[in-house]
Parts: C-alpha cells; structure tokens; sequence
C-alpha cells in the first residue's frame, strides 16, 4: 500500500495516490483519463442523475450560493465537463453575470455546448485566462483528476480577483466504514445495474469503478485545505454534506 508519510514533494502535490492498474506515468494518466471522458461524454449526464438520485442540480446551485456566488458574477468553471455546474451558475449569476467553461476533454465540451457560455479547451494547472478577471472560480467533482493541487490552486488564485472566491466541490470517502461500503456498493454495482435498464452499463460501470477507485485514493481533507493555503488563498474552509459531499471554499485577499 501506498505510504503518504513517505510520499515525495511531487507525489505529495497530486491529489491521488498512483493508481498503477490504469496508469504508469503523467503522461499515460492523462491520455487514460481524457480518453474515458471523451468515451463516456454523451453518457455522462444520465449516469450522474442515477448516481446522484435526481438532487444533483439542486445541490449544486445551493452549493455554489452557500460559498458566495451572486448575481452579476464573472465566473470560470474549471474542468467543467458537460456543464453541470456551469448550467446552475448561470442561473445564480443571471443577465448581468458570465460563465466560461474550461476542460481538457474535447468530448465533453462538445456535450456543453448548446449552453449559453464561451467554452475552452485546457488543463485547470494552466488556465489561458488573464490574471484577475473573474470574481469566482468553481470546480465541480473534478479534483482528483487534475495532476497538481498545488498549480491548480495558483492558478485559480492568479485568475481570481481581489477579494474573489474559489469553490471547490468534491466527493470524499466517509471516514466510518459503516458509511463506505454502502457507497462503493452502490456506486459500483446498484449505478451501472441501473444503467443497464436505460441502455448505458459499459459507461456507468467504467465511470463508476474509476470513481470510485480515485475516491479512495485521494489525499484527506487535512491535505487539500493545506495546498489551498500554500497558493495564497485564505480562510481555506471545508464544509461536507451528508457526511461525503465536501465543499471546499477559499478567498483571494
């Protein structure tokens, strides 16, 4: 098993430990994760109402107002996939905000686009965006799929405005078992089960294992607020909901 006591400063900064069953290398890490994503993208939405049981929008706008988002916002919604996200800022931010949508996957981009946003192509470690142009940053389930925390959340700082927020949301492994076996079990035998009814068992099934596994091998809570502070940004706060969904949330001064 991998031990994060003797991990080194370059391991330390991934937000995962190395999956060696999907990956060798960075390099073959994010050909292995856009390829899936690319894969599965006309999928995506209908497998995340299954996992989510339907509450997945509701939750997300009420997270996005719970860190601060408001009307009239500029926003840039990083890894923002088929838009999910992005779709319930829009509502927050109304006609007098904007939402940019970023992501590396060429083929969920393609599902985002009949949303109202600009779309762009790239890595949340290096956002082609100016410096001090948005007044929120968002990132939604996306974490453990970046390579760096540490680039990422300098980059979310540099891009942020005085003054302005960074929500990070996130899946995270209860701490009792008692609570993790029931989610491994319905993420990755009750959600594909399900998908097959509606024709869609090989998306959910590689999506939902992937989950999971990342799931577990991500860095603790303690760890993400930690690169959230070394980047510069400050009252780094985590609140979770339901005892695993966590809502990562921190101000650049």
């Amino acid at each position: 098993m991998h031990d994060r006591n003797r991990a080194t400063p370059e391991a330390a900064r991934a937000p995962i430990q190395p999956l060696r069953h999907y990956w060798a290398d960075e390099r073959s890490r994010r050909r292995f994760v856009d390829d899936l994503f690319d894969r599965t993208a006309a999928d995506y939405d209908a497998v995340e109402r299954m996992l989510a049981l339907g509450s997945g929008r509701w939750y997300r706008r009420q997270a996005l107002q719970r860190a601060g988002l408001g009307p009239g916002m500029r926003v840039l919604d990083v890894a923002t996939g088929t838009g999910l996200v992005a779709r319930e800022a829009l509502a927050v931010v109304g006609p007098g905000g904007s939402v940019l949508g970023l992501d590396p996957s060429a083929g969920m981009l393609s599902e985002a686009r009949n949303l109202p946003m600009p779309l762009v192509r790239g890595l949340g470690e290096k956002l082609p965006c100016r410096d001090a142009t948005f007044d929120f940053v968002s990132m939604g389930f996306a974490l453990r799929h970046v390579a760096d925390l540490d680039a990422l959340f300098g980059e979310m700082r540099r891009v942020l405005k005085p003054g302005g927020t960074a929500c990070v949301l996130e899946i995270t492994r209860p701490r009792r078992a008692a609570a993790a076996g029931p989610l491994r079990v319905f993420m990755t035998r009750v959600v594909p089960a399900v998908a097959t009814l509606a024709g869609r068992r090989d998306a959910a099934a590689r999506l939902m294992r992937f989950y999971w596994d990342t799931i577990e091998a991500c860095v603790p809570p303690e760890a993400v607020l930690g690169a959230l502070e070394r980047s510069g940004l400050r009252a780094a706060r985590r609140a979770v909901v339901l005892g695993m969904f966590s809502e990562y949330v921190a101000t650049k001064g």
